[in-house]
């Protein structure tokens, strides 16, 4: 009897966390993942710390090899291999070899969409020059440092505030470069209020970065050999600053095309619809990670929140179903965390702007303390949680400081229980001195909020 075939497009996070639990689940199954780039199974997250050399080779964030998925779990993985065209109706994907060898037409029994994102670059002159790198994937974060050695830049621009943006700031502030970042916003990072955004735009200040917000992109201008020089941008009057380098990273959108072209529903956020097991609008075809929608868990909204924790846990799901189990992937919360500098900066859930947006009736409180005695060197913390006025039911919370990284995810694991502010001010937290005062700043400021609730 002829085994069942699972083709997986995309070789990263959610694709072979797919094909990887696909044949946990189905020792028996035939599973052929497609790469159109030479790279599979590596730390993207990883990305800006390579830049900022505290990762010295780029093969420490490759995780797994085509030879150990070959040889250690019997799949099949093919770089260099661009799937084209699927046809849903025949359960047939067309495949453009490696090298441009041909076409062949793959017959499978079910498929995984593990397609990623793509940049969204400005459409803006002198966006092809030399020089101008985005940082998304491996190939073109090697690009760029090859570049910086080889030209000795000392002035970078980076276009975007977001989490790469501010990565990036760090990572080239690190090899000793002068960095300007631009951002279209008032604030700095929008996946947080402004007065966690007032702290993240002080830290790049006192690290030398150059800040200049409201401002769009007009141009980007080259020398006679098309290497960028100079960039110009529109914000209350039109100003231009030399460079030697720009980094765009102004966000990015799922890569839906394939699918698209092949009649596969897409959501309102413009991603690949999915519902909790990960299927999509065609029989026998799932979708994982950066090119899905999901659902914000305390909204019930679809959401495009792309996260590397995200991706693998989508795979995870498409893999086990695809495999022949039945299991679920509820959505998101958005929690992430991430570093600037001596900075660390979390969230999770709704900030007080989508609160308000989403039609709670959200208050917020924001407290200042210390993440430890200080006796034992207490640094500043910064915690705003965000609650809904009338059922005192916790809605986002937002910090700045040393030691965010793990409380954020106290706060995460009181949302996915649907806790009121109240229960969380309640919550039985460890204490010692080295770790935390003796009320540890998450209850500090469960109680600040609870004063608010009840003004």
């Amino acid at each position: 009897m002829t085994s069942e075939r699972l083709v997986v497009v995309g070789g990263v996070a959610a694709g072979l966390s797919a094909a990887s639990r696909a044949r946990r689940v189905n020792p028996g199954m035939e599973i052929r993942v497609y790469e159109k780039g030479p790279d599979i199974s590596y730390s993207a997250c990883g990305l800006p710390y390579f830049i900022a050399g505290l990762v010295s080779q780029a093969d420490a964030l490759r995780v797994y090899s085509v030879d150990f998925f070959r040889s250690q779990r019997n799949i099949q993985v093919l770089t260099g291999h661009e799937v084209t065209e699927i046809s849903t109706g025949r359960r047939r994907v067309t495949v453009l070899t490696a090298g441009g060898g041909g076409m062949e037409e793959i017959p499978y029994d079910h498929l995984v969409l593990a397609t990623g994102a793509e940049p969204v670059l400005p459409a803006v002159p002198g966006i092809d020059l030399s020089g101008v790198f985005h940082v998304n994937d491996l190939q073109t974060t090697l690009a760029l440092d090859r570049f910086l050695k080889s030209e000795h830049s000392r002035r970078t621009v980076i276009v975007g505030g977001g989490y790469i943006g501010l990565e990036m700031a760090d990572a080239l502030c690190t090899r000793g470069i002068e960095v300007t970042l631009i951002d279209r916003s008032e604030h700095l990072f929008e996946a947080v209020d402004e007065e966690i955004s007032v702290i993240i735009e002080r830290e790049l200040e006192n690290h030398g970065v150059h800040l200049v917000k409201q401002a769009r992109i007009a141009a980007l201008l080259g020398d006679r050999t098309r290497r960028v020089r100079s960039v110009t941008w529109e914000s209350n009057s039109t100003d231009s600053l030399q460079t030697d380098c720009v980094v765009l990273a102004t966000g990015v959108r799922p890569r839906v095309k394939l699918a698209q072209d092949a009649g596969i529903t897409n959501g309102p956020t413009g991603a690949i619809a999915v519902n909790e097991f990960m299927e999509t609008s065609a029989a026998g075809v799932y979708a994982a990670g950066d090119c899905v929608e999901t659902t914000q868990l305390l909204t019930g909204r679809p959401i495009y929140v792309p996260l590397g924790t995200t991706a693998n846990k989508q795979g995870r799901v498409a893999g086990e179903n695809a495999g022949g189990g039945r299991a679920r992937f509820p959505g998101i919360l958005g929690t992430a965390v991430t570093k600037v500098f001596s900075l660390e900066l979390a969230r999770t859930g709704l900030s007080l702007t989508q609160a308000k947006e989403c039609g709670y009736a959200a208050r917020s409180a924001t407290v200042h303390t210390t993440d430890r005695a200080r006796y034992l060197g207490g640094r500043n913390i910064t915690v705003k949680l965000v609650a809904d006025a009338g059922s005192g039911r916790l809605l986002g919370a937002q910090m700045a400081g040393e030691g965010v990284s793990k409380r954020i995810d106290v706060i995460a694991t009181a949302l996915h229980a649907r806790m009121t502010v109240e229960q969380v001010a309640q919550l039985d937290l460890s204490y010692a001195p080295p770790f935390s005062t003796v009320w540890d700043p998450v209850l500090i400021a469960a109680q600040e909020m609870l004063r608010e609730l009840r003004r």
